[in-house]
Protein backbone atom coordinates (compact mmCIF):
# COMPACT_ATOMS: atom_id res chain seq x y z
CA UNK A 1 0.00 0.00 0.00
CA UNK A 2 1.49 3.36 -1.06
CA UNK A 3 1.15 6.62 0.89
CA UNK A 4 -1.81 7.86 -1.16
CA UNK A 5 -3.75 4.63 -0.66
CA UNK A 6 -2.99 4.72 3.08
CA UNK A 7 -4.24 8.31 3.32
CA UNK A 8 -7.39 7.46 1.36
CA UNK A 9 -8.13 4.54 3.67
CA UNK A 10 -7.65 6.64 6.81
CA UNK A 11 -9.83 9.37 5.32
CA UNK A 12 -12.66 6.92 4.61
CA UNK A 13 -12.51 5.80 8.24
CA UNK A 14 -13.30 9.40 9.24
CA UNK A 15 -15.76 10.31 6.46
CA UNK A 16 -18.97 9.63 8.44
CA UNK A 17 -17.87 11.81 11.35
CA UNK A 18 -16.73 14.57 9.00
CA UNK A 19 -20.07 14.58 7.15
CA UNK A 20 -21.89 14.78 10.47
CA UNK A 21 -19.77 17.77 11.54
CA UNK A 22 -20.27 19.54 8.21
CA UNK A 23 -24.03 18.94 8.13
CA UNK A 24 -24.47 20.45 11.59
CA UNK A 25 -22.36 23.40 10.54
CA UNK A 26 -24.05 24.05 7.19
CA UNK A 27 -27.54 22.56 7.41
CA UNK A 28 -27.17 21.12 3.91
CA UNK A 29 -26.17 17.60 2.91
CA UNK A 30 -24.88 18.70 -0.50
CA UNK A 31 -22.76 21.50 0.98
CA UNK A 32 -21.57 19.14 3.71
CA UNK A 33 -20.36 16.68 1.08
CA UNK A 34 -18.53 19.51 -0.70
CA UNK A 35 -16.82 20.50 2.55
CA UNK A 36 -15.72 16.92 3.19
CA UNK A 37 -14.38 16.65 -0.36
CA UNK A 38 -12.40 19.86 0.15
CA UNK A 39 -10.88 18.35 3.30
CA UNK A 40 -9.77 15.32 1.28
CA UNK A 41 -8.19 17.56 -1.37
CA UNK A 42 -6.26 19.42 1.31
CA UNK A 43 -5.11 16.18 2.91
CA UNK A 44 -4.06 14.63 -0.41
CA UNK A 45 -2.03 17.76 -1.25
CA UNK A 46 -0.33 18.23 2.11
CA UNK A 47 -0.05 14.65 3.34
CA UNK A 48 -0.11 13.62 6.99
CA UNK A 49 3.52 14.15 7.92
CA UNK A 50 3.72 15.48 11.46
CA UNK A 51 -0.01 14.91 12.10
CA UNK A 52 -0.35 12.90 15.31
CA UNK A 53 -4.16 12.77 15.40
CA UNK A 54 -5.44 12.55 11.83
CA UNK A 55 -9.09 12.40 12.85
CA UNK A 56 -8.77 15.55 14.93
CA UNK A 57 -6.82 17.30 12.18
CA UNK A 58 -9.49 16.46 9.60
CA UNK A 59 -12.26 17.64 11.93
CA UNK A 60 -10.62 21.03 12.33
CA UNK A 61 -10.01 21.27 8.56
CA UNK A 62 -13.70 20.60 7.89
CA UNK A 63 -14.59 23.11 10.59
CA UNK A 64 -12.43 25.77 8.91
CA UNK A 65 -13.94 25.03 5.48
CA UNK A 66 -17.46 25.28 6.90
CA UNK A 67 -16.65 28.49 8.75
CA UNK A 68 -15.48 30.04 5.48
CA UNK A 69 -18.70 28.92 3.77
CA UNK A 70 -20.87 30.37 6.53
CA UNK A 71 -19.05 33.69 6.33
CA UNK A 72 -19.42 33.76 2.55
CA UNK A 73 -23.10 32.84 2.83
CA UNK A 74 -23.72 35.65 5.31
CA UNK A 75 -21.80 38.21 3.25
CA UNK A 76 -23.89 37.44 0.17
CA UNK A 77 -27.15 38.13 2.00
CA UNK A 78 -27.90 41.83 1.93
CA UNK A 79 -30.98 41.23 4.06
CA UNK A 80 -31.36 38.43 6.62
CA UNK A 81 -33.79 35.69 5.64
CA UNK A 82 -36.98 36.07 7.64
CA UNK A 83 -37.88 32.41 7.20
CA UNK A 84 -35.25 29.79 6.52
CA UNK A 85 -35.55 26.03 6.92
CA UNK A 86 -32.33 24.00 6.58
CA UNK A 87 -32.21 21.15 4.09
CA UNK A 88 -33.54 18.00 5.78
CA UNK A 89 -32.43 14.39 5.56
CA UNK A 90 -35.41 12.40 4.29
CA UNK A 91 -35.65 8.61 4.56
CA UNK A 92 -38.31 5.96 4.19
CA UNK A 93 -39.86 4.67 7.39
CA UNK A 94 -38.84 1.09 6.61
CA UNK A 95 -35.33 1.57 5.28
CA UNK A 96 -32.38 3.81 6.04
CA UNK A 97 -29.77 4.51 3.37
CA UNK A 98 -26.38 3.42 4.78
CA UNK A 99 -24.93 6.68 3.42
CA UNK A 100 -27.15 8.58 5.87
CA UNK A 101 -26.92 6.29 8.89
CA UNK A 102 -24.18 8.35 10.50
CA UNK A 103 -26.18 11.53 10.02
CA UNK A 104 -29.31 9.97 11.47
CA UNK A 105 -27.50 8.43 14.41
CA UNK A 106 -27.70 10.87 17.29
CA UNK A 107 -29.73 12.86 14.79
CA UNK A 108 -30.00 16.62 14.93
CA UNK A 109 -33.56 17.74 14.35
CA UNK A 110 -34.69 20.54 12.08
CA UNK A 111 -35.73 22.63 15.09
CA UNK A 112 -32.17 22.60 16.41
CA UNK A 113 -30.72 23.36 12.98
CA UNK A 114 -33.06 26.36 12.70
CA UNK A 115 -31.63 27.73 15.96
CA UNK A 116 -28.06 27.06 14.80
CA UNK A 117 -28.82 29.22 11.76
CA UNK A 118 -29.34 32.21 14.10
CA UNK A 119 -25.84 31.95 15.57
CA UNK A 120 -22.85 33.83 14.22
CA UNK A 121 -20.45 31.64 12.22
CA UNK A 122 -17.87 31.56 15.04
CA UNK A 123 -20.51 30.78 17.67
CA UNK A 124 -21.83 27.93 15.56
CA UNK A 125 -18.36 26.52 15.01
CA UNK A 126 -17.46 26.65 18.71
CA UNK A 127 -20.77 25.07 19.76
CA UNK A 128 -20.83 22.33 17.13
CA UNK A 129 -17.21 21.29 17.53
CA UNK A 130 -17.15 21.40 21.34
CA UNK A 131 -20.65 20.48 22.47
CA UNK A 132 -21.48 17.98 19.72
CA UNK A 133 -18.05 16.51 18.93
CA UNK A 134 -15.98 17.17 22.08
CA UNK A 135 -13.22 19.10 20.32
CA UNK A 136 -11.11 20.90 22.98
CA UNK A 137 -11.23 24.69 23.08
CA UNK A 138 -7.47 24.95 22.57
CA UNK A 139 -8.01 23.34 19.14
CA UNK A 140 -11.04 25.51 18.34
CA UNK A 141 -9.34 28.78 19.34
CA UNK A 142 -7.01 29.06 16.29
CA UNK A 143 -9.96 28.47 13.93
CA UNK A 144 -11.85 31.49 15.28
CA UNK A 145 -8.80 33.68 15.98
CA UNK A 146 -9.58 33.75 19.70
CA UNK A 147 -7.98 32.55 22.92
CA UNK A 148 -9.27 29.25 24.32
CA UNK A 149 -11.12 31.23 27.01
CA UNK A 150 -12.81 33.39 24.36
CA UNK A 151 -13.71 30.28 22.35
CA UNK A 152 -15.29 28.85 25.48
CA UNK A 153 -17.37 32.02 25.81
CA UNK A 154 -18.54 31.69 22.19
CA UNK A 155 -19.75 28.14 22.86
CA UNK A 156 -21.38 29.18 26.12
CA UNK A 157 -23.28 32.00 24.42
CA UNK A 158 -24.44 29.64 21.68
CA UNK A 159 -25.44 27.02 24.24
CA UNK A 160 -27.66 29.48 26.08
CA UNK A 161 -29.38 30.39 22.80
CA UNK A 162 -29.93 26.74 21.91
CA UNK A 163 -31.21 25.75 25.35
CA UNK A 164 -33.49 28.76 25.50
CA UNK A 165 -34.94 28.35 22.01
CA UNK A 166 -34.72 24.81 20.63
CA UNK A 167 -37.50 22.60 22.06
CA UNK A 168 -36.42 19.25 23.51
CA UNK A 169 -38.34 16.56 21.58
CA UNK A 170 -39.92 13.43 22.98
CA UNK A 171 -37.80 10.31 22.53
CA UNK A 172 -40.60 7.79 21.88
CA UNK A 173 -40.64 7.54 18.07
CA UNK A 174 -43.75 5.35 18.03
CA UNK A 175 -45.68 7.97 19.97
CA UNK A 176 -44.33 10.71 17.70
CA UNK A 177 -45.53 8.71 14.71
CA UNK A 178 -49.03 8.52 16.23
CA UNK A 179 -49.14 12.30 16.67
CA UNK A 180 -48.01 12.97 13.09
CA UNK A 181 -50.52 10.40 11.77
CA UNK A 182 -53.26 12.17 13.73
CA UNK A 183 -52.17 15.52 12.27
CA UNK A 184 -52.28 14.09 8.74
CA UNK A 185 -55.70 12.49 9.24
CA UNK A 186 -57.12 15.72 10.66
CA UNK A 187 -55.63 17.74 7.78
CA UNK A 188 -57.12 15.38 5.21
CA UNK A 189 -60.48 15.58 6.91
CA UNK A 190 -60.38 19.34 7.44
CA UNK A 191 -61.08 18.69 11.13
CA UNK A 192 -60.37 21.93 13.01
CA UNK A 193 -60.84 20.50 16.50
CA UNK A 194 -58.78 17.38 15.83
CA UNK A 195 -55.93 19.56 14.60
CA UNK A 196 -56.14 21.72 17.71
CA UNK A 197 -55.94 18.57 19.84
CA UNK A 198 -52.48 17.61 18.54
CA UNK A 199 -50.96 21.10 18.63
CA UNK A 200 -49.26 22.80 21.54
CA UNK A 201 -50.95 26.18 22.25
CA UNK A 202 -47.67 27.96 21.44
CA UNK A 203 -46.81 25.89 18.36
CA UNK A 204 -44.62 27.53 15.69
CA UNK A 205 -44.97 26.82 11.97
CA UNK A 206 -42.15 27.90 9.66
CA UNK A 207 -42.64 27.50 5.89
CA UNK A 208 -39.74 28.24 3.54
CA UNK A 209 -40.79 28.53 -0.11
CA UNK A 210 -37.60 30.25 -1.19
CA UNK A 211 -38.00 32.49 -4.20
CA UNK A 212 -40.78 30.45 -5.78
CA UNK A 213 -43.33 32.87 -7.27
CA UNK A 214 -46.21 30.57 -6.39
CA UNK A 215 -45.04 30.03 -2.83
CA UNK A 216 -45.11 32.31 0.17
CA UNK A 217 -42.64 31.90 3.03
CA UNK A 218 -44.25 32.45 6.38
CA UNK A 219 -43.79 32.20 10.13
CA UNK A 220 -46.95 31.46 12.13
CA UNK A 221 -47.29 31.26 15.92
CA UNK A 222 -50.14 29.88 18.00
CA UNK A 223 -52.36 26.84 17.60
CA UNK A 224 -55.36 28.52 15.96
CA UNK A 225 -53.23 30.35 13.41
CA UNK A 226 -51.36 27.13 12.60
CA UNK A 227 -54.65 25.22 12.23
CA UNK A 228 -55.82 27.74 9.66
CA UNK A 229 -52.57 27.23 7.77
CA UNK A 230 -52.88 23.45 8.07
CA UNK A 231 -56.40 23.53 6.67
CA UNK A 232 -55.08 25.21 3.52
CA UNK A 233 -52.73 22.22 3.28
CA UNK A 234 -55.69 19.82 3.28
CA UNK A 235 -56.01 19.82 -0.52
CA UNK A 236 -52.42 18.55 -0.74
CA UNK A 237 -52.67 16.18 2.24
CA UNK A 238 -53.92 13.36 0.02
CA UNK A 239 -50.48 13.32 -1.61
CA UNK A 240 -48.53 13.29 1.68
CA UNK A 241 -46.70 10.19 2.83
CA UNK A 242 -45.04 9.45 6.16
CA UNK A 243 -41.24 9.56 6.12
CA UNK A 244 -38.36 10.12 8.50
CA UNK A 245 -37.13 13.71 8.55
CA UNK A 246 -33.78 13.96 10.34
CA UNK A 247 -34.56 10.75 12.17
CA UNK A 248 -38.02 11.83 13.36
CA UNK A 249 -41.50 11.28 11.87
CA UNK A 250 -42.36 13.72 9.10
CA UNK A 251 -44.28 14.07 5.85
CA UNK A 252 -43.23 14.25 2.22
CA UNK A 253 -45.79 15.72 -0.15
CA UNK A 254 -45.34 14.74 -3.78
CA UNK A 255 -47.38 14.03 -6.88
CA UNK A 256 -46.24 12.22 -9.98
CA UNK A 257 -42.74 11.92 -8.58
CA UNK A 258 -42.46 15.68 -8.08
CA UNK A 259 -41.90 16.78 -4.46
CA UNK A 260 -43.81 19.82 -3.24
CA UNK A 261 -42.74 19.95 0.39
CA UNK A 262 -40.99 18.21 3.25
CA UNK A 263 -42.49 18.71 6.72
CA UNK A 264 -40.51 18.10 9.88
CA UNK A 265 -42.27 17.94 13.25
CA UNK A 266 -40.96 18.53 16.74
CA UNK A 267 -43.12 16.82 19.37
CA UNK A 268 -42.82 17.46 23.10
CA UNK A 269 -45.09 16.12 25.82
CA UNK A 270 -47.24 14.47 23.17
CA UNK A 271 -48.00 17.71 21.32
CA UNK A 272 -46.59 19.26 18.14
CA UNK A 273 -44.53 22.27 19.25
CA UNK A 274 -42.87 23.10 15.94
CA UNK A 275 -43.46 22.39 12.25
CA UNK A 276 -40.74 23.20 9.74
CA UNK A 277 -41.65 23.03 6.06
CA UNK A 278 -39.23 23.20 3.16
CA UNK A 279 -41.16 24.06 -0.02
CA UNK A 280 -38.40 25.76 -1.99
CA UNK A 281 -38.37 23.98 -5.40
CA UNK A 282 -34.71 24.79 -6.02
CA UNK A 283 -33.53 23.27 -2.74
CA UNK A 284 -35.99 20.37 -2.90
CA UNK A 285 -34.42 19.44 -6.23
CA UNK A 286 -31.06 19.04 -4.49
CA UNK A 287 -32.36 16.57 -1.91
CA UNK A 288 -31.90 12.84 -2.27
CA UNK A 289 -35.54 11.84 -2.66
CA UNK A 290 -35.01 8.48 -4.33
CA UNK A 291 -37.38 7.18 -1.64
CA UNK A 292 -40.09 8.28 -4.07
CA UNK A 293 -39.14 5.32 -6.24
CA UNK A 294 -41.28 2.48 -4.89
Amino acid sequence: MNDHEWLAERFEENRSRLRAVAYRMLGSVSEADDAVQEAWLRLSRSGADGVENLGGWLTTVVGRVCLDQLRTRRARREDPLEVHVPEPIVERLDTVDPEHEALLADSVGLALLVVLETLTPVERLAFVLHDMFAVPFDEIAPLVDRTPAAARQLASRARRRVQGTAPAPDTDLARQREVVDAFLAASRGGDFEALLAVLDPDVVLRADAGGAPEGVSTLVRGARAVVERALTFSRFAAFARPVLVNGAPGLLTAQGGRPFSVMGFTIAHGKIVEINILADPARLSRLDLTILDD
